[in-house]
C-alpha cells in the first residue's frame, strides 16, 4: 500500500480533480485515478471525494491510498519466452507464432500474459492497480516477431503515449505473392472493421473513407523469387520490408491484400497458391501453417531512461525455409 499527497497550487484552482492529481503524480494515470475515486480511495480533510470532476481548490490536500496490486486473473504458466531485453520497467521479447498477446475466448491460455506473469512474478509494479504485464501493442497470433511489454504503470502510460503518437519505429518482413508494382510505395488507404464479417478488417468504400481512421503502410521489395512462364517473366513472389506509419488491426495484410499482392500462406486476406504450384521443391517438408509476416524491428524511446532502444530479430525457422525454397526457383 502506498499514501501519496497533493495539495492544490494557487495556478491550479479550478482545474479537474482528476486531471489535476494525474498530471502532479505522472506513475498515476488518469484512468486510475478515477478507479481510486470509485473505490473511495481518495479524501481530503477525511472527506471521501467522489467525483473526478470536482474542481480543485487552492489550499487543499488531497490524500490517495493506493493498495497493493491484487493478483491476475489469467494463470502464470511456465512457458518459454525469448527474452531480447528486460529491466525494471519493461520487458522485450521475440513473440513465436501460435501465441496470442492475451487471453481471449478463442485463447484462454497459452498466451504471451501467462507466460510473462509466470517470467516476471514478483517483479510487476501493477498496472491499473492489477498485478499483470501492460499489452501497449499487439501483433497477430500467428505473426513472430519483437514486442515491448510494460512491467510499471509509468513505463504503461509512456509506452502508450508512444505508440498512440506513433513515436516508434515498426517494421515488418513480408513475404507476398506476386510482386507489388511500383517496387517501393507507400499504401495510404483506412482500415476498418469488416461490416460483413466482424472477425476481418476491410478497405471502406470511397463514400466512408473520409470518416474512417487513416492508415499507412510504406514497403520496399527486397528480393523477388522465380517467374510465372516462360513467356512472363514476372516474379512469382517477393520479399518486402514494411514499415507501419500507423498500426491498425491486420494493417499490413490487409493493405498488401488491396494492392494485388496478398502475404503468402494468409488464409483470410487472399486467394493462395500452394507451394508445389510456384514448383517448390521438397514442398510437403515445409511446414507453414500461417501468414508468412514477421515483426523484425522495433524501436522507441525508453519511457523512463528517455534513451533510444531498438530491436532486431531475425526470420524464424519457417519463414528462413521458405525463403530457401523461394530462392530455388527459376528465374530464366
Amino acid at each position: 500500500m502506498q499514501t501519496f499527497s497533493v495539495t492544490v497550487d494557487e495556478s491550479e484552482e479550478g482545474t479537474r480533480l482528476d486531471s489535476l492529481l494525474a498530471l502532479k503524480l505522472e506513475d498515476i494515470s488518469r484512468s486510475r485515478i478515477q478507479s481510486l475515486l470509485r473505490d473511495g480511495a481518495i479524501t481530503e480533510a477525511g472527506r471521501v471525494v467522489e467525483s473526478a470532476s470536482e474542481k480543485s481548490i487552492a489550499g487543499r490536500t488531497y490524500t490517495l491510498v493506493v493498495p497493493d496490486p491484487v493478483s491476475a486473473i489469467p494463470e502464470p504458466e511456465n512457458i518459454p519466452l525469448e527474452v531480447i531485453y528486460e529491466d525494471e520497467e519493461l520487458i522485450v521479447v521475440n513473440k513465436p507464432a501460435g501465441m496470442a498477446a492475451h487471453p481471449a475466448p478463442g485463447s484462454p491460455n497459452g498466451t504471451l500474459v501467462n507466460a510473462l506473469l509466470y517470467h516476471c512474478r514478483g517483479k510487476l509494479s501493477g498496472i491499473g492497480g492489477v498485478e499483470r504485464p501492460g499489452i501497449v501493442h499487439r501483433i497477430d497470433k500467428n505473426t513472430t516477431g519483437v514486442l515491448v511489454v510494460a512491467k510499471s504503470e509509468r513505463a504503461h502510460i509512456g509506452l502508450s503515449e508512444l505508440f498512440a503518437k506513433h513515436d516508434t519505429v515498426r517494421s515488418y518482413t513480408a513475404f507476398a505473392i506476386g510482386v507489388p508494382r511500383p517496387l517501393s510505395g507507400t499504401v495510404n488507404v483506412p482500415v476498418v472493421r469488416s461490416r460483413f464479417d466482424r472477425k476481418k478488417m476491410a478497405v471502406p468504400p470511397l463514400r466512408r473513407r473520409e470518416s474512417a481512421r487513416r492508415a499507412v503502410t510504406h514497403y520496399k521489395v527486397t528480393q523477388t523469387f522465380g517467374r510465372v512462364s516462360k513467356k512472363d517473366d514476372s516474379p512469382v513472389a517477393s520479399k518486402l520490408e514494411c514499415t507501419l506509419e500507423t498500426g491498425r488491426t491486420h494493417q499490413i495484410r490487409v493493405h498488401l491484400s488491396y494492392i494485388g499482392t496478398p502475404v503468402y500462406g494468409d488464409p483470410v486476406y487472399g486467394k493462395q497458391k500452394k507451394l508445389k504450384a510456384l514448383g517448390i521443391e521438397n514442398a510437403e517438408n515445409l511446414d507453414l501453417t500461417r501468414q508468412a509476416l514477421h515483426a523484425s524491428v522495433l524501436g522507441f524511446v525508453h519511457p523512463i531512461g528517455k534513451n533510444f532502444l531498438q530491436f532486431e530479430v531475425p526470420l524464424p525457422e519457417d519463414l528462413a525455409e521458405l525463403q530457401k525454397q523461394l530462392e530455388r526457383l527459376p528465374k530464366n
